[in-house]
């Protein structure tokens, strides 16, 4: 019986370092290369979709203003600001135009981001450039996050109003975001300056 729960021990741990020999194999570069193409082809894929999100908001609005005010009741997707539109006319450009406003930051903070995968070079991550655009994400964000933040307090007064707004700003979420982005964008700012340094000794 000792001898068989000394096996049993034996093969347990014999099994755990040929997981351990196997992860040390593992090209832990390679790994994160294939990661980054995947988040690269990831954030194509929202920015594509951003595009098309506000093409479509933006012709869906003209129709509503110059051909047929029916299209309020379906902007995008059953977005319904038609409530907005008998308040108005002039609110109803108000929110859409912030709306449309939104969401070009956005889908220029996905550019951008694909523009850092471009250029991110695993091997060497500290780069002026890529530091540069970092930061340049979290002032986007954060005017983004102001702007989301109006359109939400615009939106809290025209429900006072009697008009439905369907629309979520996450105006909160988007500033937390822009703070995170650009502690992220100092810290690269310091690595790039140490990464500098190290390369002038060498």
């Amino acid at each position: 019986m000792k001898i068989s729960l000394k096996n049993n021990y034996l093969l347990f741990f014999n099994k755990k370092l040929m997981i351990f020999a196997l992860l040390n194999q593992f090209d832990m570069n390679q790994f994160n290369a294939t990661v980054l193409k995947i988040m690269h082809f990831i954030f194509w894929l929202v920015f594509i979709g951003l595009c098309i999100k506000t093409g479509a908001i933006v012709v869906s609005f003209i129709v509503s203003l110059w051909v047929n005010s029916v299209g309020a009741k379906d902007l995008y997707m059953g977005l319904d600001l038609s409530s907005v539109m008998a308040l108005h006319r002039w609110h109803y450009i108000h929110i859409v135009s912030l709306l449309i406003t939104v969401h070009i930051l956005k889908a220029y903070m996905a550019y951008i981001i694909i523009k850092i995968f471009m250029k991110f070079n695993v091997a060497k991550p500290f780069e002026s450039g890529i530091q540069k655009q970092i930061l340049k994400i979290s002032y986007v964000a954060f005017s983004t996050g102001i702007v989301a933040l109006i359109s939400a307090s615009y939106s809290k007064w025209l429900l006072k109003k009697g008009a439905t707004i369907p629309v979520d700003w996450a105006a909160n979420e988007i500033l937390f975001f822009a703070g995170i982005i650009y502690i992220i964008a100092l810290v690269f700012e310091k690595g790039t300056e140490l990464q500098t340094e190290q390369d002038l000794t060498v």
